[in-house]
C-alpha cells in the first residue's frame, strides 16, 4: 500500500505480519530490544525486516537500522527513509539523498482517534474542515485518523532535515484531490476504501523546507497509509 503513494525512485516494503523469525536483528539492534516487552520487540523487528528488504531494493547490502532521538531512524549515509507499524501493517520507504531530500511514511488502524485525543492533535480550523465529513454516519471514514496519520508523516519528513521538534498544533492540515498519473487515478479492483491527498501548511518554518508539505493518503483492508515526500530541488520545481 505504500508503494501507491511514492515515486518509483523510492524503495518500499511491507507486510502484515506481526512477527519475523528469530535472528532477524542485528546484535547491535538485540541490545536496544534487550528489556523490551514482547509487542515492542515486534514492532520493531517487523519494521527492520521491512527496511532490509527496502534495502535491497537500492541494491544495498542489509544493515542494522539503530535508533536516535524520538526514536529517528539511523539509515546509511546517503540515504533518507522512514519506518511505520501499526497493528496489523508494517512498511518501510528509503530513497538516495540525491533524488529525495526528505521522506515520511505512518500507518494507523481506519477506527477513530480515542477520546480526548482528537483535540490534542487537531487545530479549531482542522476539526471545523472535518467535522462534516465525520458526522456522515456508518460508512463514513475516519477523517480525524487519517489527519492524525498525515501529521506524523509530516514530522517524519520534518524533523531529520531540521533536527527541530514539530507539535501537532504547528502544522494545518487540508484535504483536497489526489495529484498522480492517470493510471493511480484510475478505479483499481484492490479493496480501497478511500484515497486522496493533503497539504500541511506549516506554522513553524525551516529554511531547509518549503512552508507546506505535500502528500498522499489511502485506505486499504482497515488500514490507512499516509506519505509526505519533498526533492531536493523543491525551490525550483515540484516537491512532491
Amino acid at each position: 500500500m505504500i508503494e501507491r503513494l511514492l515515486p518509483d525512485d523510492v524503495s518500499c516494503a511491507a507486510t502484515r505480519e506481526e512477527t519475523v523469525p528469530d535472528g532477524t536483528l542485528f546484535p547491535e539492534e538485540e541490545a536496544l530490544m534487550a528489556r523490551s516487552v514482547t509487542k515492542r520487540r515486534n514492532d520493531f523487528a517487523t519494521a527492520r525486516a521491512c527496511a532490509r528488504r527496502a534495502m535491497a531494493g537500492l541494491g544495498l547490502p542489509p544493515v542494522a537500522v539503530l535508533h536516535g532521538h524520538r526514536g529517528r531512524p539511523l539509515w546509511p549515509e546517503g540515504i533518507v527513509g522512514s519506518l511505520t507499524h501499526c497493528h496489523g501493517y508494517r512498511a518501510a520507504a528509503l530513497a538516495r539523498e540525491k533524488d529525495v531530500l526528505a521522506l515520511g511514511i505512518d500507518a494507523e488502524p481506519h477506527a477513530p482517534l480515542p477520546e480526548g485525543v482528537r483535540e490534542l492533535v487537531t487545530l479549531p480550523a482542522e476539526r471545523e474542515r472535518i467535522g462534516p465529513q465525520a458526522e456522515e454516519g456508518s460508512g463514513a471514514l475516519h477523517w480525524d485518523r487519517i489527519l492524525f496519520s498525515a501529521k506524523e508523516s509530516v514530522f517524519k519528513a520534518w524533523y531529520p532535515v531540521t533536527g527541530l521538534e514539530l507539535d501537532f498544533l504547528e502544522a494545518d492540515l487540508t484535504f483536497g484531490q489526489e495529484n498522480g498519473t492517470e493510471e493511480e487515478r484510475a478505479p483499481v479492483s484492490a479493496p480501497v476504501s478511500a484515497r486522496g491527498a493533503f497539504a500541511a501548511r506549516l506554522l513553524l518554518t525551516d529554511p531547509a523546507l518549503p512552508t507546506t508539505l505535500r502528500g498522499r493518503w489511502r485506505i486499504e483492508e482497515g488500514v490507512i497509509a499516509t506519505a509526505v515526500l519533498v526533492r531536493p530541488d523543491w525551490r525550483t520545481g515540484e516537491h512532491y
